[in-house]
């Protein structure tokens, strides 16, 4: 996963409350194998109009919200179930941070697994955002993990993070990376297993 230090951009708002999972990644698409390609089908119900066409006034068909690389979002988003096809979806389209006044638990442990960084703040800061991203989608945030600071036109805010998530964030770790940082220390226990045993050589 990339490291995660400054992200810098525009906005796309979804004011909306309790989007599950299953709205962010509809469960048709959790068939596919592969671990990209989802952003496609981001919101797939919602940003399409009954009669299948692309409905203009979902945000994510908005041309002005087109390379928004943070989801500024209602409470309790990503609750619902675990699926981990819901932050790819997001990150996939070009997300780099999702900003809501809360988030549910796994999904929020998901993002964090894949460099998307989950922001939590106090729910009138997340309206001064939403505003600002309805009213000047051209208005730029500013999110620094390292300070845990979030800056944009009429906001200058601190989040919380704990110690060991933005430490991994801050140097690319996924779970993978975690394990590797060992592989001295695995290839020397390796080589004190009997020839009998499985082994990972």
């Amino acid at each position: 996963m990339q490291s995660i230090s400054v992200i810098t951009g525009t906005m796309m708002p979804l004011p909306r409350a309790n989007v599950d999972t299953d709205q962010i990644m509809p469960k048709q698409f959790l068939k596919r194998v592969e671990r990209t390609g989802y952003g496609q089908y981001l919101f797939w119900d919602w940003k399409r109009t009954p009669k299948g066409e692309p409905d203009p006034d979902f945000p994510l068909n908005q041309p002005q919200y087109g390379n928004a690389k943070v989801l500024v979002a209602g409470p309790n988003f990503g609750s619902g179930s675990s699926r981990e096809h819901a932050p790819w979806g997001l990150q996939d389209w070009g997300f780099e941070a999702v900003i809501a006044p809360s988030l549910a638990d796994i999904f929020r442990t998901n993002c964090t697994k894949i460099g998307l960084l989950p922001v939590q703040l106090h729910p009138t800061e997340v309206d001064t955002l939403t505003t600002l991203a309805q009213n000047r989608p051209d208005s730029r945030i500013t999110i620094d993990l390292e300070a845990q600071t979030v800056r944009a036109p009429g906001l200058s805010t601190r989040f919380r993070i704990d110690a060991f998530t933005k430490w991994r964030m801050l140097n690319g770790f996924d779970d993978i990376g975690l394990t590797l940082r060992h592989t001295d220390d695995i290839d020397a226990f390796e080589l004190t297993r009997a020839p009998h045993l499985p082994s990972l050589r």
